[in-house]
């Protein structure tokens, strides 16, 4: 095996290594920001009322999925109601999907002792987390602009600062 043989495998191998991250890091950012249209999804709230995805155009929303026994949910919800609050007379909403897993009178009974003031629906079936890609980690939350399209997915907590600043950008977008 000669010098030149020896090396050029290594470097076809790392080349193609290169490519295929490069490709994985293509398909991961798309699901996270390449505004692709909101899932077709009704929302069943606590109170039994309905609203839907194309019921939310025209505004910047909020789709957080979490549930009662997840931690980190419990810890961001005061952040996520202080958001809505901040922002729901600018043109902005939050819906908080609670898991398929959650019983609904614990989520009554959260939504309810802390005084949600925004939509909080049931996941019942986990329809809904799979339309929105197969949701599984809580919490999960979605930033849907005006046109109804997801400009950012979050994997846990936000950075509730940057996600205010991209609120505000998109609710002055027209």
């Amino acid at each position: 095996m000669t010098q030149e043989t020896h090396t050029s495998v290594p470097r076809r191998t790392l080349l193609s290594a290169v490519a295929a991250l490069g490709l994985a890091s293509t398909l991961l950012l798309a699901g996270c920001g390449a505004r692709d249209a909101a899932p077709d999804s009704t929302f069943v709230l606590i109170d039994g009322a309905k609203t839907t995805t194309a019921d939310l155009k025209g505004k910047v929303t909020l789709v957080n999925f979490w549930a009662t026994t997840c931690v980190s949910c419990v810890k961001e919800m005061p952040a996520l109601a202080s958001t809505y609050n901040k922002y729901k007379d600018q043109g902005f909403e939050t819906v908080a999907v609670a898991m398929s897993y959650d019983p609904p009178a614990w989520v009554l009974n959260f939504a309810q002792t802390r005084q949600l003031p925004f939509k909080v629906a049931l996941d019942n079936t986990g329809e809904i987390a799979q339309r929105w890609g197969d949701v599984k980690l809580t919490p999960t939350t979605y930033l849907v602009d005006k046109q109804g399209r997801i400009v950012k997915r979050y994997v846990g907590e936000p950075d509730f600062a940057a996600l205010h600043s991209l609120i505000e950008k998109l609710l002055a977008q027209s």
